[in-house]
């Protein structure tokens, strides 16, 4: 899914088809980067970047090797943040020519049937079939208060992937503040860099002490991914911990993130949707 996206992504939007996006004189304003291959700042306050988080992250199907016979309806989801929600039309057109063309190993093809927003607790269509257009709708988020919360629970569905010096970290070395300064940093980039929303981190040394002083029970197990590269022509596989991780403690000014991270997943290749959770909180 991904790699076909990007693929039909670049087709659609690139203007002078240049083979590389760097040297482009439109790379800071061609749709095509500011998605699926978003530069990095020149210079940045916390740190020089090499890559930043890309604005979309896709949730596949359940995991699993699954065969669709020709009829059968394939569903996934598809996380946009900050300025990509405006660019829907053109991010449900790429789609559109992906499945055209034809998706995975196989090439298998098909057609855009439906687009529905998750909204208070419902899902809202917002794809009109018969003009193939984005139907007007609010896409906001509004992030829940919380007060007085001493127990969460996290219930990771994909692998997450937090890694120490590029080895992927295994269950027995993760710890509440590890994942907490991961979702701290990755979401603050993401709404400073494609939402105009700076500082939204600038109380991270006191949230990462009271992460630190959180207990935690992990129920978690190591899990293999294997996707296949269309860029690579090969299989690759990607690991991660599964399972439930429930958190113990002073967690009041801690949860907007990890309520947040439902949506904007925690790890590395998150855009693969890896790093996916589902957050209860207070036995909720």
């Amino acid at each position: 899914l991904r790699g076909q996206f990007g693929a039909a992504l670049r087709r659609t939007a690139c203007m002078t088809l240049e083979k590389r996006c760097e040297p482009c004189p439109l790379l800071r304003t061609c749709p095509y980067p500011a998605i699926f291959q978003t530069p990095a700042p020149a210079s940045h306050p916390l740190q020089r970047f090499t890559d930043v988080p890309n604005p979309y992250v896709i949730e596949p199907p359940p995991m699993g090797t699954r065969v669709l016979p020709p009829g059968d309806r394939l569903e996934f989801g598809l996380v946009l943040v900050g300025r990509a929600l405006e660019q829907l039309p053109l991010v449900a057109y790429a789609f559109q020519r992906a499945f055209r063309v034809g998706v995975a190993k196989v090439r298998a093809r098909a057609e855009l049937e439906s687009i529905e927003l998750q909204a208070h607790g419902a899902m809202i269509p917002v794809w009109d079939p018969e003009s193939a257009r984005i139907l007007e709708h609010d896409h906001g988020l509004v992030v829940p208060r919380f007060e007085n919360e001493s127990d969460a629970r996290l219930e990771f569905v994909t692998p997450l992937r937090l890694q120490h010096q590029g080895t992927p970290l295994q269950a027995q070395q993760l710890h509440p503040r590890t994942l907490v300064t991961a979702l701290m940093r990755r979401g603050s980039l993401l709404f400073e860099l494609h939402a105009g929303i700076r500082g939204l981190a600038e109380n991270a040394p006191a949230l990462a002490a009271q992460a630190q002083a959180l207990q935690d029970e992990r129920r978690l197990e190591w899990r293999d991914w294997t996707r296949y590269s269309s860029r690579q022509h090969s299989a690759m596989t990607l690991g991660g911990v599964v399972g439930q991780w429930t958190l113990r403690g002073d967690l009041t000014v801690l949860l907007p993130w990890l309520w947040l991270g439902q949506w904007l997943h925690a790890g590395k290749n998150a855009t693969m949707g890896l790093g996916r959770y589902e957050l209860r909180v207070g036995g909720k």
